[in-house]
């Protein structure tokens, strides 16, 4: 595909996405004033960092100066290439791309996109089976066995695959490395064949919807284990994937509150009785990025376990991983209301739908459920036991984070902690400042931000100058006659702001408008752009959005850059530079700016 074909398809694609839907529908949004704001995903932002734009189409982090487009946001959170992002925008918007030119990698490994394009393909012939008249009976029966309804196998895109070992191959016409990377072919003493045999297929979905993994039931019960899963690829990753989140976000944001359960058909079973915000984990612990995921989505979580013991040990992991994340978490267990042994079969059951809600309504806060174990199991060893046992669970609390909380959060959790102990609040406060003195250097306190772009910092001379000129990209025509004043690529030390400088640079040469959107066009690297978004974004915090103060904000900078410029009349070492000489320098610049500043149409607004 040429240049100039790749240029127009990304901007049909750009023109018919909206950025503030597509991060919303990441991450948990609020208007304020011309902006939206919301936790940034792309660093551990407990206060909400992140601003969307959306007269401008941008997204920018203050925190972290993480920035772009809507190309850079798919990119960096879905980790993958330019390509991928633009298929998947253009497939979120109804756009049909035209065809990528031949791969010319040679011998080089798959993409991110080609292993989603062999999920896809994967995809399309699971379902087929599933519809087969004779192949795709057992699967269909087995369906029909656990109540799933036809709605349900349409939502979450079920499938099946076939009893041959070379179903899948024989449909591919092979068994390509991709689809070895992708876990859907196996290899063993050199022959090859399916991953999945006679089984029913569930696909996995990321966020964005994309196929990136399979979990996989058996039909016959004979066959071994009972579940099986797709290994972790480039773009499928345990630890941060939820079953079902694709189906649910939208639930999940409205409500501001999450169930999780523990199994894919306690999940469809779930939203078949209408409860749209539940999610599942796939056979393995909640992480710290199941945290961050649900985080950004909303306020409240909800643990749902089948039994007591199951639910202990989830609490214990889950204090782990959500005591320092600005979420609510409650523990609740089948077991207080019924002798169903999950979700599924309880839904089942008459009445099963009140009893689920009555369940996940009497969950217990996580910090209630973890020291009510403590209660149970030293209370009988005297006081004086049990005291230390708090205690000391305390400073596991604070090891985990409650020291480095925001003080009105602290304090909460703090009488929180009096509340449910009868320890004094100061013997708390103590044990957590004592943790947080012994936890000092360790890593847990380590910066998590990115490398920004001077976040936090004024910007130099020079990053004024660019961007200026990326917000009010006009101003370059006002002044016409300092154009060798602006600064180059070797003005600056960081290669992502050379770029920047280059780009605009390039554009003014060239007589066009150097704006951010086209800087941003003309970018497909998320550094630059990040860097390109950091530069406006501060100069018009800088100006507070005003066209007169970037104007003279411009006029300044320009002043400075020539003040210290070569051509710069008189000398500049000279200490006894007589008065004469400086006001010849000073009315030269005057010159210079004062002819375009007489037609610049924003002197008229000029603001101090």
């Amino acid at each position: 595909m040429s240049l100039d074909a790749r240029n127009d398809d990304k901007q049909r694609v750009k023109e018919a996405s909206d950025i503030v839907d597509l991060v919303g529908s990441h991450v948990s949004l609020k208007p304020r004033g011309r902006e939206f704001v919301g936790l940034c995903p792309f660093h551990d932002d407990h206060t909400p960092s992140m601003a969307v734009i959306p007269h401008k189409q941008i997204f920018y982090c203050h925190a972290c100066g993480t920035g772009g487009d809507v190309f850079s946001f798919v990119q960096k959170y879905h980790r993958m290439d330019f390509r991928a992002s633009l298929e998947y925008l253009a497939q979120r918007a109804g756009i049909e791309l035209r065809p990528p030119a031949p791969s010319r990698r040679g011998s080089e490994g798959p993409t991110t996109g080609d292993i989603a394009e062999a999920n896809h393909s994967a995809h399309a012939f699971f379902r087929a089976v599933l519809n087969h008249p004779e192949h795709g009976r057992g699967a269909r029966a087995v369906i029909a066995r656990r109540g799933i309804s036809r709605e349900m196998v349409d939502l979450f895109e079920l499938g099946a695959a076939p009893p041959r070992p070379d179903g899948l191959m024989l449909k591919l016409g092979g068994a390509p490395r991709v689809y070895l990377d992708a876990g859907l072919i196996k290899e063993r003493e050199g022959r090859r064949y399916d991953a999945f045999r006679n089984r029913v297929i569930f696909p996995i979905h990321d966020q964005m919807g994309r196929v990136v993994a399979f979990g996989a039931r058996r039909i016959d019960d004979a066959d071994e284990p009972k579940y099986l899963n797709s290994p972790e690829t480039a773009i499928f990753h345990k630890s941060d994937t939820l079953y079902g989140l694709k189906q649910a976000a939208r639930a999940i944001q409205r409500e501001r509150h999450a169930v999780i359960v523990e199994g894919y058909t306690d999940v469809i079973a779930c939203h078949q009785a209408g409860m749209s915000n539940v999610v599942g984990t796939l056979g393995t612990a909640l992480t710290p990025g199941h945290a961050r995921v649900l985080r950004r989505l909303c306020d409240r979580v909800v643990l749902l376990f089948d039994g007591d013991e199951a639910g202990q040990r989830a609490a214990d992991r889950a204090v782990n991983v959500f005591f320092d994340e600005s979420i609510d978490v409650s523990i609740a267990t089948l077991s207080s209301v019924t002798d169903a042994k999950d979700p599924d079969e309880l839904l089942k059951r008459q009445g099963g739908l009140e009893a689920l809600r009555s369940a996940i309504a009497s969950g217990v806060d996580l910090l209630e459920f973890r020291f009510a174990k403590i209660r149970s199991a030293w209370s009988q060893k005297g006081p004086a036991a049990l005291n230390r046992a708090l205690t000391e669970e305390i400073r596991v609390l604070a090891d985990l984070g409650l020291g480095r909380l925001e003080p009105k959060a602290r304090g909460l959790i703090i009488r929180r902690l009096h509340e449910l102990t009868g320890l004094e609040a100061q013997l708390i406060s103590g044990a957590v400042s004592s943790a947080g003195r012994r936890g000092s250097g360790s890593a847990r306190e380590e910066s998590s931000k990115p490398d920004g772009l001077r976040v936090g910092k004024a910007l130099s001379t020079g990053e004024s100058v660019l961007g200026c000129l990326l917000i009010e990209p006009k101003l370059w025509r006002l002044h016409s006659g300092c154009l060798d004043l602006l600064p180059t690529e070797q003005s600056f030390e960081r290669p992502e702001t050379q770029c920047v400088a280059g780009r605009i640079l390039g554009l003014v040469r060239a007589g066009a408008d150097p704006s951010l959107e086209l800087v941003l066009d003309m970018e497909t690297r998320p550094e630059v752009q990040a860097a390109a978004v950091a530069l406006a974004s501060a100069t018009e915090t800088q100006t507070d959005h005003n066209p007169a103060r970037v104007a003279v904000l411009f006029e300044d900078c320009l002043a400075r850059l020539w003040a210290v410029s070569p051509g710069a009349a008189g000398p500049k070492n000279d200490v006894e530079e007589s008065l004469s000489q400086r006001l010849e320098r000073e009315r030269a610049l005057r010159q210079r700016l004062g002819q375009s500043a007489r037609s610049n149409p924003w002197r008229a607004r000029r603001t101090d």
